[in-house]
Parts: C-alpha cells; sequence; structure tokens
C-alpha cells in the first residue's frame, strides 16, 4: 500500500516528539527541575519546532495545538521520564546520542515533508525542516540559560539540514515520498552520528 504523505508526516511527527520529549525530561531532571518544569521542558523540546514552523508555512493552528495527540505524547514521556528516571539515567551516553539523532532525523524530514505539502519552496522547506529539528531543544537551553547546542555541537543544525536537502533531491528525482524520507532520514542520523564519532565542528574564527 502506498503511504501518502500526511501518514509519513505524523508517524515522524509523534516519533520524533517522544523521544525529544524524553530528553527534555532528562535534562530537566539532571538540572533540578520539579515535576511541573520536567513536563514544561519535555513539551517545549518536543513541540516548539514544529509549532514555529507550521506558524512560519501558515498552518494554524499549529498540528500539535490542534491535534492532542502529540502534547499527550510529550507530557506521557515526560511522566514515564519522572517516574522511572533512575533508568532512564542508567541508559549509556551512547545510546542517548544515538536517539537523539534519531529524533533529529525523524524531525528534520517530516518539517519539510509538511513545508513541500504546503507549497513551500525547496531551500526554504529545508529550512522549515532544520527549524523543526532544532526549535525546541534551543528553547529548551533558552529556558535553562545556556548556549542553545546548535550553536556549540559538532554539526547539528548542519546535519538537519543535510537530511532535508537530501529527501527533497531524492522527491525532486522521482522517488516517492516514503522513500524519499527514508533516505534523507538515513543521511541526517549518519552526518550527525559521524560528527560525533569523528568530532566534526564547523569552523571557528581563529584563536577561539
Amino acid at each position: 500500500m502506498r503511504l501518502k504523505s500526511a501518514d509519513i508526516i505524523f508517524a515522524l511527527d509523534i516519533a520524533g516528539t517522544f523521544l525529544f520529549a524524553v530528553e527534555g525530561a532528562v535534562v530537566a531532571a539532571e538540572t533540578g527541575l520539579d515535576v511541573f518544569g520536567i513536563l514544561v521542558l519535555s513539551f517545549a523540546t518536543a513541540l516548539v519546532g514544529g509549532v514555529a514552523r507550521d506558524l512560519l508555512i501558515g498552518a494554524v493552528p499549529p498540528q500539535a495545538i490542534k491535534d492532542w495527540r502529540y502534547p499527550a505524547t510529550a507530557f506521557a514521556a515526560g511522566v514515564a521520564t519522572f517516574f522511572f528516571h533512575r533508568y532512564v539515567v542508567a541508559i549509556p551516553r551512547p545510546v542517548f546520542i544515538t536517539l537523539d539523532a534519531a529524533a533529529l532525523s525523524l524531525f528534520a524530514v517530516a518539517g519539510t515533508e509538511k513545508a513541500l505539502d504546503f507549497g513551500i519552496n525547496s531551500f526554504v522547506a529545508a529550512l522549515m525542516g532544520t527549524l523543526t529539528g532544532v526549535g525546541g531543544g534551543t528553547l529548551r537551553d533558552i529556558l535553562l540559560v545556556r548556549i542553545p547546542i546548535i550553536l556549540r555541537a559538532d554539526v547539528y543544525a548542519t546535519a538537519a539540514f543535510a537530511g532535508a536537502t537530501t529527501m527533497i533531491a531524492a522527491r525532486k528525482l522521482g522517488l516517492p515520498p516514503g522513500a524519499a524520507a527514508l533516505i534523507g532520514g538515513f543521511v541526517c542520523f549518519g552526518v550527525r552520528m559521524v560528527a560525533v564519532w569523528r568530532h566534526w565542528a564547523l569552523p571557528h574564527l581563529p584563536g577561539q
């Protein structure tokens, strides 16, 4: 059965929402926030990027606000992390990095796909995919008064943009949406993981 664009977006969005919500909850717990703070950061990390994307492309009200399954997924992940925190934090750091890369990939391709469906040109659609992937984590870091990860991590937003542009290229070559999304997601995931492994970073000013 041929997958529809809307089905692909929803599946990727929900999977990415859960993964990013868990990540936000873990960071909140490690910072010493209470259960309310954990839920706020779960919601922000998981959904703010998609909300910003939807507002910019004219998809209003944003899907994360219109569809109860999005906030429910984010809050469920936050509650689960709160009650099972000792088990969650025992997960090795490489696993968390892998899950974060997977969530970034899911959101990057889902955001790009939705922007394309709304008639946004390819370059801006790739930017919208990147925003979807990094927007929530950026707000999370701002709320915690620290430099956002996209400004200090080894090739983070760049990986999202690479995946988004690859997905668009695959679509232009005539591949079906599902296959294009899969290829774009693998590129984003691969670039991010190799960047962590090889300690890749974008150029800095001399002496920085």
